[in-house]
């Protein structure tokens, strides 16, 4: 394995597109999908892609995207620069479907990916981790909602945020406390960190 401190971003890149460690489990096949800068602000710290996301090879191009994006107050063209925002899944491939929606991220794509993209992050000042899975890697286990509605404990560096499916609908219609606490928060902190 490559030395991530000598490892240039287009290599892992590269390496990364390549990929094909989980492929036969994968029902739509591999297809890596992140957005990755040295340069990145700010680290959007997700679960997987979709399927649109997957046809796509954007990450965040569909309903869950604009929804994040208006949470965090950024326009698409902001968004999508890499220079800026980098877009980090822990599973980096569409993993199927599961009960109840999308099966959670293959277990073999964060420990072979997850360092040697961080090493590339050296000017992260804000972490947003999107959905549950995302904030049991970084955080470890405790109850979603619990953790976002105690997100200033996790402040300046990291804000927990539910995943913004189309489920996150009804989620907020029963934390109203979401929209009235977090987001204004949140919408300053990646100013903030963009500035």
């Amino acid at each position: 394995m490559t030395d991530p401190e000598v490892e240039s971003l287009q290599d892992l890149l590269d390496q990364i597109a390549a990929c094909r460690v989980c492929g036969d489990a994968l029902p739509l096949g591999p297809r890596p999908v992140l957005q990755l800068s040295s340069t990145a602000r700010i680290l959007v710290a997700s679960q997987a892609p979709g399927t649109r996301v997957h046809e796509s090879g954007v990450p965040f191009a569909d309903a869950s995207g604009d929804r994040l994006r208006a949470w965090m107050g950024v326009t698409k063209d902001e968004f999508y620069d890499a220079g800026r925002i980098a877009i980090v899944p822990l599973g980096l491939c569409y993993p199927g479907r599961g009960a109840g929606g999308d099966a959670p991220p293959r277990p073999e794509c964060a420990p072979l990916w997850r360092n040697r993209i961080m090493a590339q992050l050296r000017g992260l000042r804000l972490t947003l981790l999107v959905g549950g899975h995302a904030q049991v890697d970084r955080l470890g286990r405790a109850p979603m909602t619990e953790r976002v509605r105690a997100f200033r404990a996790y402040l300046p560096d990291v804000v927990p945020l539910p995943h913004p499916s189309w489920r996150s609908q009804m989620w907020m219609a029963r934390n109203p406390w979401f929209e009235a606490d977090v987001l204004p928060v949140l919408r300053a902190a990646v100013r903030d960190a963009l500035a």
